[in-house]
This record gives structure tokens, sequence and C-alpha cells, in this order.
């Protein structure tokens, strides 16, 4: 498993990550504070909220996805 912290400012950024995503075939997550989420739910990540700090966590390997995230990682 992997776990990265990410950062959406607008609804256009959770469309790419969230096309991003469902284009794996692993399970992708997100979670905010007890909360997960199916990253590959459009609505979903929309319903935690932008402009805070969530948590992804995934159960593979995918380049595109890998450099998407990289986008939106918080340092």
């Amino acid at each position: 498993m992997t776990e990265k912290r990410v950062w959406f400012k607008d609804s256009e950024e959770v469309e790419t990550f969230v096309s991003a995503a469902g284009q794996c075939d692993f399970e992708i997550d997100i979670l905010c504070d007890h909360i997960y989420i199916d990253a590959k739910s459009i609505l979903g990540v929309l319903g935690l909220g932008l402009r805070k700090e969530l948590t992804v966590k995934y159960f593979g390997e995918n380049a595109k996805f890998e450099n998407t995230l990289k986008n939106y990682a918080v340092a």
C-alpha cells in the first residue's frame, strides 16, 4: 500500500484526478478524518470538500496515475 497527501483547489482538479484513478485496475481510496471514499467516484471525492488536505491510499502501480498524483501532492 502507498499513501500520499493531496490538496484539490477546484472541481476540475478533482475531475482530472478521478479520471486518472478510474483507469487503474487496483483499489484507490481517499481518507478525510475517519471517512474513506472510493477515489474513482467524483461525487464521493467532491463530497469530502475542496481545499483541505486528504490522504490517498492505493494498492498498485500505474505511471500515469502517479504523474497525475504529483500535481496535487502536499509538500
